[in-house]
């Protein structure tokens, strides 16, 4: 099985938005995790919550140029969470009572911590701050 990454919407919007300050660090960090084999891991939840933000920022033919590139890859994997993530995520929630982590956060977690995926490629700390590395760091 090919090395897994996890990675979070602040990463596929930095990517798909050229204005973003960190889209030419997101640009590079996504071919060379593409050139070294990885399986690039979301969520549905991830997926969304990256559309809506494009879509208001870029309008729709950006979002839906991304859901489509998402969804057509045979290199990412989208995975829908299940009830047994939903209570995991939930207990997350309930340990880091003192972070604004969303509920997309904590199944992405829970996700990781199923699946021994211990690097995200991300731009939001609460992946540092939930114990795993971030790509880049931050």
């Amino acid at each position: 099985m090919p090395r897994q990454v996890f990675v979070d919407a602040s990463a596929w919007i930095a990517i798909a938005d050229a204005d973003e300050a960190r889209h030419e660090d997101a640009v590079r960090i996504f071919s060379r995790l593409l050139q070294d084999g990885y399986l690039l891991v979301t969520t549905n939840l991830v997926i969304a919550e990256a559309y809506i933000l494009l879509r208001r920022r870029l309008g729709y033919q950006v979002a839906i140029t991304f859901l489509e590139s998402v969804n057509e890859s045979p290199r990412i994997e989208i995975v829908h969470p299940n009830l047994p993530l939903e209570i995991a995520a939930k207990e997350i929630l309930r340990h880091y009572n003192d972070q604004d982590f969303s509920l997309a956060d904590a199944f992405s977690f829970a996700l990781m911590r199923t699946r021994n995926i211990t690097e995200a490629f991300a731009f939001d700390q609460h992946f540092a701050t939930a114990g795993f590395i971030l790509i880049p760091p931050g």
